[in-house]
């Protein structure tokens, strides 16, 4: 089921986010829908609003360094269940790759950006 919550969205490059609420569709496979306790705007979302993200990659919602809960999972999860405490990663991460399996890193080198939020116009 969508559920509805608040979130900063960048609707636009290099333009003020806006705290709105927004749809968040059901987890697809492979993929969990986690609850946000808390959050931050770090400099790679920053980047990414005044200069990396490509038009055709708004609107955003920003602000990946956090907490959560999952709320739910998706087909094919069997790492996580709803309830467990996470830490949302920006890119994620393959487990293969030498950075994967490195503890002292999690910038997998196959920099897979997965989009996790669906944002829908009030």
């Amino acid at each position: 089921m969508v559920i509805k919550c608040k979130a900063a969205v960048a609707w636009e490059p290099n333009k003020p986010m806006v705290i709105e609420e927004i749809e968040v569709a059901p987890p697809q496979a492979n993929e969990v829908r986690i609850k946000i306790v808390a959050t931050g705007v770090c400099h790679t979302d920053l980047y990414h609003l005044f200069e990396g993200m490509h038009k055709d990659g708004f609107p955003a919602v920003l602000g990946h360094e956090g907490a959560g809960i999952v709320e739910s999972v998706g087909a094919g999860v069997t790492e996580f269940q709803p309830g467990d405490k996470v830490i949302p990663l920006f890119i994620s991460q393959c487990r293969e790759c030498r950075f994967c399996k490195s503890p002292k890193t999690n910038q997998c080198e196959k920099g897979c950006i997965r989009t996790v939020l669906s944002v829908s116009p009030q």
